[in-house]
């Protein structure tokens, strides 16, 4: 059974280069892939330079745990080390945001992720790709979700890869 799948991308080491090195890298491994705008924000949780952040979409066959398994093996072929603090300077990021309508929380798979609701370049972008999508907890849509975000706490700017 097919699945869509959303992920959240974040880099704030060599941005431009890493965020489109894994799209190349997913594509390549998923195939057609739905792309969000590209956000920057500054880094959350630490002092660092911006992140650059997006959303991608892809439809699978594959169980949750071996979307997971790609995505890390991803991140590691892109320079990323999970050592040290979670807030921390990263060449790639790649979270599993939502797997369908799942709930899963096990020690590979926590879906739906808490930063959907918790960070604004996570919502923004996930509202413009799957905003009549409904976040499997909360029961509202994406777009819903982002309407009452409080938007003025987490400033957002866009920026134009050329990626969609």
């Amino acid at each position: 059974m097919t699945v869509r799948a959303w992920l959240s991308l974040g880099s704030n080491i060599d941005r431009e280069k890493n965020i489109r090195s894994a799209i190349a890298a997913l594509e390549k491994v998923f195939g057609r892939l739905f792309v969000s705008p590209v956000y920057e924000s500054e880094a959350v949780g630490f002092e660092g330079d911006p992140f650059l952040n997006l959303v991608v979409g892809l439809d699978t066959d594959l169980p949750p745990g071996e979307v997971a398994q790609r995505l890390r093996l991803i991140e590691r072929e892109h320079g990323r080390v999970r050592s040290g603090s979670k807030f921390s300077p990263r060449t790639l990021d790649i979270d599993l945001l939502t797997y369908g309508q799942q709930i899963i929380h096990t020690p590979d798979v926590d879906v739906p992720r808490d930063e959907i609701t918790r960070y604004a370049f996570v919502l923004r972008p996930l509202s413009q790709v799957a905003g009549n999508e409904l976040h499997p907890v909360e029961g509202v849509s994406y777009q819903a979700l982002w309407d009452a975000f409080d938007q003025s706490q987490q400033p957002l700017w866009t920026v134009d890869l050329g990626l969609n």
